[in-house]
């Protein structure tokens, strides 16, 4: 079976936006979530400077009970429920505890590591010995498959509910296991997306690697400067991004909105050789990803309107958009525009993929490309191949029909999704 597939609802918790509507206009306006974090500095971080959702308390009982509230402590299931309850409305499907079980409804939403600070709490009780005050809901906060049963909790999916993790490239991969599956005749609609933990205890580490720019400390938001010559390494990032993946004729029958069609994709691994590492790309692994995504879709490199590339704002920037001129064979004017969403949001690590397909989405659904702030002194080899015009500084309002999404993670894992406009 090779049904077509479409996204019909979406939700968002992004570092500059909340909700999809914030998110969208803070696109179009490039508008930066990322700020100086005072618990950074108190914890002399080189880097203290990071992207976070800002949830009012107000906001949280919108989406969950009083009871659940309690002792919760994990910011990566705040995102996630907060993102995928929005998008799960936004396709108009039933939800909470009137909503009875549907067979055909699933959910693949993923996450790196999950309830950090809970497990700082827990570690802090069981060393006191008051494992009794750890609660009924410590295991349920900190397993990686917690975002997706909280979820479900919700959601009342009977169909297969599931979390996966890999690394930056999770929420792309989330998206394209969802759309393999309803290709398959195995489900109708599945909600997928990925969510990521914020704080010291999840940034810590990259701090630790010296990959985290130290000095724009007191300039926050010119921190993240994807493609550009003066970028110092990725700004850390967290949130959680959301969509409902449906089988068409299940969208045209509910009369459902359709943002886009997910015409293909691919995901794959270079296979830690060749240069590739647990921390770097084999470069033949994200060709053959883009290649393979290319073929899968049906479509041909030429028609790409845009890519929304990986793009970190480190040393490999450059040697991403080599990796597009190589697999599209196309340089200059015919290379399609290409922007990083990192620039606003940092790097959002397991939450990326997602959080970056909603914009990719957005950009196709309501035409316009939003802008690479930071990027003024463009890489020198990134603008002999793409040309400054195609490495917007602003948001560009113009018919967009085809885009190229791509993840590049840890560990050497490619993936690769293709949105279109449904016609």
């Amino acid at each position: 079976m090779n049904r077509r597939v479409v996204i019909t609802g979406m939700g968002v918790a992004a570092p500059n936006g909340v909700g999809l509507t914030p998110f969208s206009e803070a696109l179009k306006k490039g508008k930066s979530g990322i700020k100086f974090q005072p618990e950074l500095e108190r914890l002399k971080f080189r880097c203290q400077i990071a992207g976070k959702p800002e949830i009012p308390e107000e906001m949280l009982k919108d989406y969950f009970t009083n009871l659940e509230l309690r002792g919760l402590n994990s910011s990566g299931i705040v995102y996630g429920v907060i993102s995928g309850v929005d998008a799960w409305k936004d396709a108009g499907l039933p939800l909470g505890p009137e909503a009875e079980t549907d067979w055909d409804n699933g959910i693949i939403f993923g996450t790196g590591i999950l309830g950090v600070d809970k497990f700082r709490e827990a570690i802090h009780l069981i060393d006191d010995k008051n494992t009794r005050r750890l609660g009924s809901t410590s295991v349920i906060q900190t397993m990686a498959s917690g975002v997706s049963a909280y979820l479900n909790s919700k959601l009342a999916c009977g169909n297969q509910v599931t979390t996966n993790s890999s690394a930056c490239t999770t929420g792309t991969e989330a998206i394209l296991m969802a759309a393999d599956r309803i290709r398959a005749g195995k489900a109708e609609r599945i909600l997928a997306g990925s969510c990521s933990d914020s704080g010291p205890y999840v940034w810590g580490g990259f701090d630790a690697m010296r990959i985290l720019p130290h000095k724009y400390n007191a300039d926050p938001e010119a921190g993240s400067r994807p493609m550009s010559g003066s970028a110092a390494g990725f700004v850390p990032g967290s949130g959680a991004g959301a969509v409902v993946v449906e089988d068409l004729e299940s969208a045209l029958e509910r009369g459902a909105k359709i943002y886009a069609e997910v015409l293909g994709g691919h995901i794959n691994s270079g296979g830690q050789r060749n240069k590739g590492s647990m921390t770097a790309p084999n470069s033949e692994g994200v060709k053959r990803c883009i290649k393979n995504a290319i073929f899968d879709a049906g479509v041909h490199p030429e028609e790409l309107d845009a890519i929304n590339g990986h793009l970190t704002a480190t040393s490999m920037d450059a040697t991403e958009v080599k990796n597009w001129r190589e697999a599209l064979e196309l340089k200059g004017k015919d290379f399609p525009y290409i922007n990083s969403l990192k620039s606003l949001t940092g790097h959002c690590l397991s939450a990326a993929g997602s959080v970056e397909s909603v914009a990719s989405i957005l950009q196709v659904s309501e035409d316009f490309l939003f802008g690479n702030i930071n990027s003024e002194d463009l890489h020198p080899e990134i603008e002999e191949i793409a040309g400054r015009e195609k490495v917007p500084q602003k948001s560009i309002f113009r018919e967009v029909n085809l885009v190229a999404k791509a993840s590049f993670g840890f560990g050497d894992v490619n993936a690769v999704a293709i949105f279109s406009k449904f016609r």
